[in-house]
């Protein structure tokens, strides 16, 4: 699998990124397997392709300061990132791997192979819920899927430095929550791994055997989607 460690300049180029990537894979006519990983420099939010902004985000505490809100290709919530909060996303064949055209396939293996990778770092480290990562109670990791005709893009965050305290001062609580939260606010239900970039880089790596450089990522597409949508209102704030 090819490998991509790269964050670009803006939030809006790095969620376009996740998109070409997964555009790329389709227009190549055989399997393109690619994990990347980057990390925002600035806290912003990052809301789900069907969230409504004004149900999950306390959008009066983000005008002050100016926090962005910007809208990502995949379902799922919405989520603070910033330095703290490592993302990822892993672009897989549905060829080679047919089994994740069912979302709860795509879910359970996905995040069973990421978890199996840090399990001897973080003891207790499990998939719970639709789409989480927790350490006992505690939820670490958010993530949502994109699915097309031969490729899919998981991707998601996994926060190992973040300060907690800004989830709930930025988010509402979310319309849809899984049992095990217990109507739990923010800083009661969302924890850190304890570890390092370096660290939780190389678990990436190693659970996916991404281990191939990947030079030529697609940097004409990004730049597209980009000025086409993520950089455009109509976009951003549809719902």
């Amino acid at each position: 699998m090819r490998y991509l460690d790269l964050t670009l300049p803006s939030l809006a180029e790095n969620l376009a990124l996740d998109e070409a990537l997964l555009e790329e894979a389709e227009a190549a006519g055989q399997p393109l397997e690619t994990l990347r990983l980057w990390e925002a420099s600035e806290r912003a939010v990052v809301i789900g392709r069907s969230s409504r902004i004004a149900t999950e985000v306390r959008t009066e505490v983000c005008r002050d300061p100016h926090l962005p809100i910007l809208r990502r290709i995949s379902g799922g919530a919405a989520v603070v990132v910033g330095p703290g909060c490592q993302m990822y996303a892993v672009v897989l064949s549905l060829r080679l791997r047919p089994q994740l055209r069912s979302i709860d396939q795509a879910h359970a293996q996905v995040l069973g192979t990421i978890a199996k990778a840090l399990q001897p770092s973080v003891p207790g480290l499990t998939f719970r819920g639709i789409c989480d990562l927790t350490i006992g109670e505690k939820k670490v990791s958010g993530n949502s899927v994109r699915i097309k005709r031969e490729h899919l893009l998981y991707h998601g965050t996994l926060l190992y430095d973040f300060p907690l305290e800004m989830i709930g001062r930025y988010l509402a609580m979310p319309p849809r929550q899984p049992d095990y939260r217990q109507a739990r606010p923010h800083d009661a239900f969302v924890t850190n791994v304890p570890l390092d970039t370096a660290t939780l880089r190389a678990a990436f790596q190693t659970a996916w055997a991404a281990f191939e450089p990947c030079s030529d990522w697609p940097r004409a597409a990004t730049q597209r989607l980009v000025a086409e949508k993520y950089s455009q209102p109509e976009w951003n704030e549809q719902l």
